[in-house]
């Protein structure tokens, strides 16, 4: 190689080098892209700190040892089955802690509890994706409060996170869909932390989750969207 064929490729890994870094520099991470859609109000976490507090929970051994338990319906719920179009996505397996949602014994008829936590930095509910090699991975993660002990907490409205209303969900009976998933009417809020979520960061569903690896009730084997 002669003198000058060196001094050019120098150059030209100086330029990639260069390039590289600038890049680095203008393409935000995941946190950071995720922190940008929101605003905390005083006295909430960032959803850079929400998510440094839950990383742990990528493994499903820790969670378990926290006492998270497995959806015992085992549903993976998809948009449609909301009465919503398929395309807004889906929901991930839940994990929860029934201490945090005050769930003390089985439904009766419907699942009720007389929990008000909302601190998301101890989520009370952890969002999973089945894969292929059967493990789950961490996507997202969620508060809830059924409406009546949040009320008779003194609360007027429904909480927020954010400035952003938790959703409300109570079944409407004259529908053949369950809007309040077996639930007694409650208010939720899901935050997507570790899967991008075309539909915000606070949408219930997200279309880049995907079932195809789900292997629960047929029923709910939909496959909604892709990583």
């Amino acid at each position: 190689m002669t003198r000058k064929s060196i001094g050019l490729a120098v150059s030209a890994l100086a330029i990639v080098t260069a390039t590289a870094a600038l890049a680095h520099l203008l393409i935000p991470n995941e946190a950071s892209r995720i922190d940008t859609s929101s605003s905390p109000r005083p006295g909430e976490p960032s959803l850079t700190e929400v998510r440094q507090a839950t990383e742990k929970y990528r493994n499903i051994k820790v969670a378990l040892a926290e006492g998270y338990i497995r959806d015992p319906a085992n549903m993976c719920e998809t948009a449609d089955m909301m009465g919503l179009p398929l395309e807004k996505g889906a929901m991930g397996i839940h994990y929860f802690r029934p201490d945090m949602l005050g769930i003390t014994s089985p439904p009766n008829p419907r699942v009720n509890g007389g929990g008000t936590h909302t601190d998301f930095l101890k989520p009370a509910i952890l969002l999973y994706e089945p894969q292929a090699d059967g493990s789950l991975e961490l996507i997202g993660v969620e508060n809830l409060v059924f409406a009546k002990a949040w009320k008779d907490a003194g609360h007027n409205a429904p909480p927020s996170f954010h400035g952003v209303v938790y959703e409300t969900m109570i079944d409407n009976p004259a529908t053949p869909i369950d809007e309040a998933h077996n639930f007694e009417p409650h208010h939720d809020r899901h935050v997507w932390l570790y899967r991008e979520n075309p539909n915000g960061v606070f949408s219930p569903f997200n279309p880049r989750a995907t079932y195809q690896h789900h292997k629960g009730d047929g029923a709910h084997q939909h496959h909604a969207g892709h990583k």
